[in-house]
């Protein structure tokens, strides 16, 4: 029996413009810094069922600092 790849997100807090959206949509994945309130993960590998949520906080990114990387095949 094969283990099913996980989906992984990745931020970039240099390109973040600390607008929050990430951590308003996942708060379960996504956390603000207290020093300069630039994106933290909390989770890298979230379960799939908050990955409707992590996808929306992607594409709500106003700098695009959240990357969704999908297992190859």
């Amino acid at each position: 029996m094969t283990q099913r790849a996980t989906v992984s997100v990745r931020v970039d807090p240099e390109r973040c413009c600390c607008s929050g959206m990430c951590v308003l949509t996942a708060p379960e994945v996504f956390d603000q810094s207290e020093e300069d309130g630039s994106v933290r993960l909390r989770r890298p590998e979230p379960p799939e069922h908050l990955l409707p949520a992590v996808r929306q906080a992607a594409d709500l990114c106003p700098s695009r600092a959240i990357a969704i990387v999908t297992p190859g095949p």
